[in-house]
């Protein structure tokens, strides 16, 4: 199923033949069509890497086109261009948006008026209501409500006397409002790479190198984009699938590997008391230009040289590409990596 962890699929399907993905060639598509996105209009809201939600209000006089026909035109264009398939959810709000947009993938057109919104709704399960996970679900359905069109029956103020802020949403929703607004992007609130296990892991020597390369990812897309930060976050995940967050707020802004890593470093150490994980990440927030990052370090003397050091690999990356040269952690780990099945 969509976003199954490779592992369980593995599991599942232990001879299924799988593709390494390129997250580089994602990003670089996802950014191609966020750009087609706001040449149709300035009000884009991405969510994700491959979805956004467009406001397309008032438009229809500068594309001399209605929006459906704007949306149409767009994605012919996406596959004839980009080579990529795309689903539409056309409707006069968010929340009706999104449920649109899910209704006939992939290569899905689907439009949903205010007119017969209610009407629409009333059938479905009650799961489709944003922020009505598998847990409330069992709890609607102990009081008996398992559709939309049953909320839509029920007084708002005793749903929120029922339900607090989540009983007010439903409220609403139900009967097809939401007055959210599409805000445009502001730019990334923080860069981090993350990847998830095909087993679990405990052992922090074998942490430790996935570490490193998590965050030479995270250098590398820093200094692409000519940014900084100074908080450094560690994500775990454990086999019971409980997320772990643990941050550092560094002295000066930074872009380089090495002290993402040393940080990292830090914050897993503390967390590898025998629990097994099954993703680990690392990523850098707060922000800001390149021209603070990194400061000359009077308090560690070697950190000089580590600079140096990595500019001079940067460099070698550029020249010869990114396996030219790498670290010696990295390398030992791959060396001891043990063989795939029949490679």
């Amino acid at each position: 199923r969509s976003a199954m962890p490779m592992f369980k699929a593995m599991e599942a399907c232990p001879d299924a033949v799988v593709v390494k993905p390129n997250m580089d060639k994602y990003a670089k598509v996802g950014r191609e069509v966020r750009e087609r996105m706001r040449a149709l209009t300035p009000l884009v809201e991405p969510i994700s890497i491959d979805e956004a939600f467009l406001d397309l209000t008032g438009t229809e006089r500068l594309h001399h086109a209605t929006a459906a026909e704007t949306l149409a035109a767009f994605i012919r264009d996406l596959e004839e261009d980009i080579g990529i398939s795309a689903s539409v959810g056309l409707a006069p709000n968010k929340f009706l948006a999104k449920l649109a947009s899910d209704l006939e993938k992939p290569r899905g057109f689907s439009v949903i008026g205010q007119a017969e919104a209610k009407t629409f709704l009333a059938d479905k399960p009650v799961g489709m209501i944003w922020g009505v996970g598998k847990v409330f679900q069992k709890t609607l359905a102990a009081d008996g409500i398992e559709t939309i069109g049953q909320l839509q029956t029920m007084d708002g103020t005793d749903l929120a006397r029922r339900y607090g802020a989540m009983g007010l949403r439903m409220a609403r929703l139900c009967q097809g409002e939401d007055d959210r607004t599409v805000t445009p992007s502001r730019g990334a609130k923080s860069v981090s790479n993350e990847t998830t296990f095909n087993t679990d892991i405990s052992s922090f020597d074998k942490l430790r190198p996935i570490l490193l390369d998590l965050s030479e990812k995270v250098s590398r897309r820093l200094k692409k984009e000519e940014i900084s930060g100074r908080t450094v976050t560690l994500k775990l995940k454990t086999n019971e699938f409980k997320s772990i967050t643990r941050a550092r707020q560094l002295q000066d802004p930074t872009q380089l590997a090495d002290r993402i890593f040393r940080a990292g470093v830090d914050l897993l150490e503390k967390e590898t008391d025998g629990r097994r994980f099954r993703l680990i990440g690392i990523g850098v927030s707060d922000l800001g230009k390149s021209e603070q990052a990194d400061p000359q370090d009077l308090l560690d003397e070697g950190a000089g040289r580590r600079k140096q050091a990595e500019l001079a690999m940067d460099t070698l990356r550029d020249k010869f590409g990114k396996d030219a040269v790498e670290r010696g952690l990295l390398h030992e780990a791959r060396l001891n990596k043990p063989a795939k099945p029949g490679s």
